[in-house]
C-alpha cells in the first residue's frame, strides 16, 4: 500500500512549455515513474526531438505543437485528437517567459504578453481541464517563482504574474476541492536552466544570487521537478492551496552574521 503512494502509474498528465529547463525535468520525472505524460511547446523541431528522446527511453510521452500564448492555440490544444483528454488527472502548468526592464519601461502590449504567457495561460488552461479531471482524484501544478513571493529584480510584470498564479492557486484549491482536484504551486529561485543561464552569466550577478542563497548554489531543474511530482503523487493526496519554494533557502533569509548562532 506504501509503495503505491510514491508512484503515478495509472495516472496521465499534461505538461505546458516542456522541452527546456524545468518543464523538461518534469516529464523526465513524471515519465520515470509511471506516468503517461502528453507535453506541449511552441517548436515543432523541439517537440518532435524531446518526443523521440522520452520514447526511446521508455517514455509514454506524446509531443503536440501549441501556442499557449494564445487562447485558441489552448483550445486547439485541449480539443486535438492527439491528446486523451477524458484520461488526464495531472496538469502543470508550467509555460512562461520574461522581458527584464524598469517598470516604467514597459509598452501596454510588452505588458499584456507576458499576462497572456505567464498567468492568463495558466487560468485558461485549468478551466478547459475542470471536466476532464472532476471526481478523478486529480492534481494541478503552478509553476510559479519566488518573484511572486518577494521582491526580485526580474521586472514588476513577470513578478505580478507570478504573485497571481500563487493566489488563483488558494482559490482554484479551495473552489475545486469538492471535485477531488488539488492545487498546488511551486515557486523556484534560480535553477540551472537556459533562460536562467543568462542571467548568470554575469559574475557579480551570481555571486549575488549565491550569496543570497543559504544553501550557497543555484538549484538543478530536476529538484524542481521532483517537487512537481511529488505533489501529483498519492502520498501527497492532503496537500492543496500550498505554494512550495524550491529556493535553497532564499525565501526565509533574513540576517545571519557570521559566527553567531
Amino acid at each position: 500500500m506504501a509503495a503505491d503512494m510514491w508512484t503515478l502509474k495509472g495516472k496521465t498528465a499534461l505538461i505546458t512549455g516542456a522541452t527546456r529547463g524545468i518543464g523538461r525535468a518534469v516529464v523526465d520525472e513524471l515519465a520515470s515513474l509511471g506516468a503517461k505524460v502528453y507535453f506541449a511547446a511552441r517548436g515543432v523541431e523541439e517537440v518532435r526531438d524531446r518526443e523521440a528522446e522520452w520514447r526511446a527511453a521508455g517514455g509514454d510521452v506524446t509531443g503536440i505543437v501549441a501556442d499557449l500564448a494564445d487562447a485558441d492555440g489552448r483550445r486547439m490544444l485541449m480539443e486535438t485528437d492527439a491528446l486523451d483528454v477524458g484520461s488526464l488527472n495531472c496538469l502543470v502548468n508550467n509555460v512562461g517567459t520574461n522581458l527584464r526592464k524598469p517598470a516604467v519601461r514597459y509598452s501596454s502590449g510588452e505588458f499584456q504578453s507576458l499576462l497572456s504567457s505567464n498567468l492568463e495561460s495558466a487560468f485558461h488552461l485549468c478551466q478547459l481541464s475542470l471536466e476532464a479531471m472532476k471526481d478523478r482524484d486529480s492534481s494541478i501544478v503552478n509553476v510559479a517563482s519566488v518573484a511572486g513571493l518577494t521582491h526580485l529584480c526580474t521586472g514588476a510584470p513577470y513578478a505580478m504574474t507570478k504573485a497571481a498564479m500563487i493566489q488563483m492557486t488558494r482559490n482554484l484549491a479551495v473552489e475545486w476541492a469538492r471535485f477531488g482536484i488539488r492545487v498546488n504551486a511551486v515557486a523556484p529561485w534560480y535553477i540551472d536552466t537556459p533562460l536562467a543561464r543568462e542571467v548568470l552569466a554575469d559574475p557579480a550577478y551570481r555571486s549575488a544570487v549565491i550569496d543570497r542563497t543559504p544553501m550557497a548554489r543555484v538549484g538543478l531543474a530536476r529538484e524542481v521537478g521532483s517537487v512537481v511530482a511529488f505533489l501529483c503523487m498519492p502520498a501527497a493526496s492532503y496537500v492543496t492551496g500550498q505554494c512550495l519554494a524550491v529556493d535553497g533557502g532564499f525565501s526565509v533569509n533574513g540576517l545571519q552574521v557570521s559566527g553567531r548562532p
